[in-house]
């Protein structure tokens, strides 16, 4: 099995592709051991690595956030891991283990604003969050408030010091040109 790794916007994070599909659905974001131990197999042997502060799957790469030692000495160790999990054929998630997909449960908007609702999902979807995975990350829609889009940042883009510039230029710039109520980007937990 080859594994390739990529670098992302964020220099704490490291994206693994295992050349494999690692969620059908979804993404899932761990930022603690137990809630990894907890969800899945994969992510709980990844946090077991010292160092190791957040593991993110998307459909075909997982993302690793560290805060410790150099990559230098993490990457074979990650690698490593990864290797055993898919070779052993463990499911990635356990059983009752659910990706995190944009849960619709913790969004906020005034219901006479679904019709810019729907549009800032499909932007996001179709525009922003292909570009976002590239990088090892992913961003869901959390509500719409007075001309404001909150936004929660997943992966690579959790903690990134570029995120900002993104939110700022990247995203709230292509918001404003196709849906001219929105006035602001926010970035929420």
């Amino acid at each position: 099995m080859f594994i390739q790794t990529e670098a992302t916007p964020n220099p704490a994070t490291l994206k693994f592709l295992p050349g494999k599909e690692v969620l059908a659905e979804g993404t899932a974001d761990f930022r603690d051991a137990e809630s990894a131990r907890q969800a899945s197999p994969l992510a709980g042997r990844l946090f077991d690595i010292p160092g190791v502060t957040g593991v993110f799957f998307g459909y075909d790469f997982i993302t690793v956030t560290k805060d410790g030692p150099d990559w230098q000495h993490l990457k074979p160790a990650i690698l490593g891991s990864i290797m055993e999990h898919f070779m052993s054929g463990a499911p990635v998630m356990a059983v009752g283990g659910t990706p995190t997909a944009a849960d619709e449960d913790g969004e906020f908007y005034d219901k006479a604003d679904e019709e810019i609702v729907v549009t800032i999902k499909e932007l996001l979807d179709t525009r922003v969050r292909p570009a976002v995975a590239q990088d090892g990350g992913d961003i869901t829609f959390r509500g719409y408030e007075n001309g404001t889009v909150f936004l929660h940042m997943k992966g690579a883009c959790s903690g990134c010091p570029s995120s900002t510039a993104t939110l700022k230029h990247g995203i709230q710039n292509l918001l404003r040109h196709f849906v001219p109520e929105v006035e602001h980007v926010e970035q929420v937990a």
